[in-house]
């Protein structure tokens, strides 16, 4: 199992696997086609609240992580669905920000790769 991460607007590549979006909003201009996504799992994506208060400012990046992790545990049921993909080979989770240190998508990784999206 692997698990990658790349934005949106880098093109699909045969090497991503499973492509799932995992942004809440649609990206803009973006049509279904050049996406390219197999599933949108807007579910895992941080809360409007989080997202609006984090907006990629790097300095509160530890803390957002802080704050979506929590948001993450009560994600049951799309957590077990992520885990179900996962089995079954590579996973790339593509997302719409600009940077690329700092989102939500790496947060999602990381969750996933050291918690096993388990508490």
């Amino acid at each position: 199992m692997e698990i990658k991460t790349k934005r949106v607007y880098d093109a699909a590549s045969t090497d991503d696997g499973f492509r799932i979006l995992v942004d809440r909003l649609w990206p803009r201009g973006m049509t279904k086609e050049r996406v390219g996504a197999d599933a949108w799992m807007k579910e895992l994506a941080p809360s409007t609240e989080l997202r609006k208060w984090f907006r990629h400012e790097s300095p509160k990046w530890t803390e957002f992580k802080h704050r979506y992790f929590q948001e993450l545990d009560q994600k049951h049921e799309a957590l077990d669905e992520l885990r179900q993909i996962m089995g079954k080979g590579t996973v790339t989770l593509i997302y719409a920000a600009q940077d690329a240190k700092h989102n939500h998508a790496l947060a999602l990784k990381e969750y996933i790769t050291d918690r096993g999206g388990r508490k």
